[in-house]
């Protein structure tokens, strides 16, 4: 028996969030393999990366029907997979992806699925620890199942090299039927060309509703654009329209990690926090000394924004050579 490990990838590229599932998942079988599963004909261009990261073997599910994101299909060939290989857990991150096809697959099999995983111990029953109340508290918990089916906290498990060899590929076509496709992705409607992607930037800088308005982002954009950084949002700001949900940073929106985070204006409730715990550093820039921000923050200035935000840009652009 091993443990699969659901792996979303981009063009062959696993996903940062899936090598930490693949690190929480090592070990986890009774056995020494690990599996990774990658849905769709360019799948089999993780082997390598897969393989130095502990994965023994990548199954690639090939079908004419998984050009798009079909949730109960994707469900259907992981719980499918699992039975073949006898896996004994199944791990995918915690993305909405992730959470999505395991809860179904658990739904199929009716078994228990435990999302936002941080660690395992045990097997049968299985000793978690997890996050719960969006970030606020870690609950220990014990899952009693015949096959574990758990979600990985994003950024909360290092992704680590184990120095393995490329991994084996062994493609397959799963048997899928009308129903299993009725449901899937039709559009994707992505953000702005040429700006950094809010889940990958080294630095963000968001604005709550202390921007006071879509117009009020300008000096968070500047601010940046200067640091090579992504803009982020909370979410009162896309309630108000000021900013699409696609920048919004928090339990419902993006979950970020970056190595730096300025949160301008923004209270810091629990839902925005769990979004941004992930970061190394957190800059907070807010006119209330009592916000809740400050408290998880490392470093606070108190003051309004709309002066703060616009001397930082002037100090950069002066300690910069021309």
């Amino acid at each position: 028996m091993t443990a699969l490990v659901l792996v979303e990838h981009e063009a062959g590229t696993p996903a940062e969030t899936s090598l930490q599932a693949v690190a929480l998942a090592r070990g986890l079988g009774p056995g020494p393999g690990l599996d990774a599963l990658v849905i769709g004909a360019d799948g089999g261009g993780a082997a390598a990366l897969l393989g130095a990261h502990g994965v023994t073997t990548v199954h690639v599910a090939e079908h004419d029907g998984l050009g798009a994101f079909a949730p109960d299909a994707w469900a259907r060939v992981v719980v499918d997979l699992a039975e073949r290989i006898g896996a004994s857990s199944v791990v995918a991150a915690a993305t909405e992806r992730g959470n999505d096809v395991i809860a179904r697959a658990a739904a199929r099999v009716d078994e228990p699925f435990a999302a936002n995983v941080v660690a395992v111990a045990g097997g049968g029953p299985w000793t978690l620890t997890r996050v719960r109340w969006g970030g606020s508290l870690l609950e220990e918990a014990r899952l009693d199942a015949g096959r574990a089916l758990l979600t990985v906290q994003p950024h909360a498990v290092a992704a680590a090299d184990a120095g393995g060899p490329a991994a084996a590929v062994e493609p397959f076509t799963p048997p899928l039927d009308a129903a299993d496709l009725a449901v899937h992705v039709t559009e994707r409607v992505g953000t702005p060309a040429g700006g950094v992607s809010l889940a990958d930037a080294k630095v963000v800088v968001s604005a709550g509703r202390g921007a006071g308005s879509a117009e009020g982002f300008a000096g968070v954009e500047e601010l940046a654009a200067l640091l090579g950084g992504a803009v982020g949002c909370s979410r009162a700001v896309t309630i108000a329209g000021w900013r699409p949900h696609t920048d919004q940073v928090g339990q419902t929106g993006t979950k970020i990690a970056p190595d730096l985070y300025v949160a301008c204006g923004i209270s810091g409730a629990t839902q925005h926090m769990a979004g941004c715990r992930g970061a190394k550093a957190i800059l907070a820039i807010n006119t209330d000394p009592e916000a809740p921000i400050l408290s998880g923050a490392d470093y606070a200035v108190i003051g309004d924004l709309h002066e703060v935000v616009p001397a930082i840009c002037a100090e950069i652009r002066k300690a910069r050579p021309t």
